[in-house]
């Protein structure tokens, strides 16, 4: 028989790459159409580019770092309180963890059983799941790595609609770093569409309606600025 597959095991990492490079992507070649749509000569809008590309990479993985740390820090909280309330009071704790499993339809003498059991075992670890709903003390999600993932990756993003700057004449640069990203925008939402086993069509077609909207707004308000009047 087949094996099951899971993704679960991956979902923060793609989250904080799947983040990052669908921002790199949406707001600098937005930045950049905005701009140019104002009528700002190559050498300004390639700096604003890069200029964005550099806030918005490390933007993104401070507040990926930061965001993750408090997560972190709150999951440890709990589970502190937890060490606390098994030292002082295990009782309670186990009729607690015995009406958990209760309430999810085992019968009460073998819930209460099972809850010894897996007292006996780990009780703070039992805890941790039944409770708090979380699978591994040391918490699902590592600051470090989310900062990285999601920096790279808003690096990586931004840097494609910055390329299709360099090498396209201004006069036509908007509607190409506009194409170029919603393609980068689909590829990047099938993919992540395949990596975390979910519809592909599904995800494609909310990352382009979401930057085809960003991108045309900003060339909008770009439109209504011309500068070169």
């Amino acid at each position: 028989m087949p094996r099951e597959g899971h993704f679960i095991n991956r979902s923060n990492r793609l989250r904080a790459a799947m983040l990052g490079a669908n921002d790199g992507v949406v707001s600098i070649s937005s930045l950049m159409i905005g701009v140019t749509a104002a009528g700002m000569v190559r050498g300004d809008i390639l700096l604003t580019g890069l200029a964005g590309l550099v806030a918005g990479g490390l933007s993104m993985a401070a507040g990926e770092y930061i965001s993750v740390s408090t997560q972190a820090d709150v999951e440890e909280a709990d589970l502190e309180r937890e060490r606390v309330a098994l030292i002082e009071d295990p009782e309670y704790e186990l009729d607690e963890l015995t009406e958990g499993l209760e309430a999810r339809g085992v019968e009460s003498d073998l819930a209460r059983e099972v809850a010894k059991q897996m007292t006996d075992h780990d009780a703070l670890g039992a805890h941790a799941r039944e409770e708090l709903g979380m699978f591994g003390l040391a918490g699902q999600a590592d600051p470090h790595q989310a900062a990285v993932y999601s920096g790279a990756a808003f690096a990586l993003g931004a840097g494609l609609p910055l390329i299709a700057a360099v090498v396209t004449p201004v006069g036509i640069a908007g509607p190409v770093i506009a194409a170029i990203a919603i393609l980068t925008l689909c590829l990047s939402g099938a993919l992540g569409a395949r990596l975390g086993g979910t519809p592909v069509m599904s995800a494609v077609r909310r990352v382009a309606l979401m930057g085809g909207a960003a991108m045309l707004l900003t060339w909008g308000i770009g439109s209504s600025f011309n500068i070169s009047h």
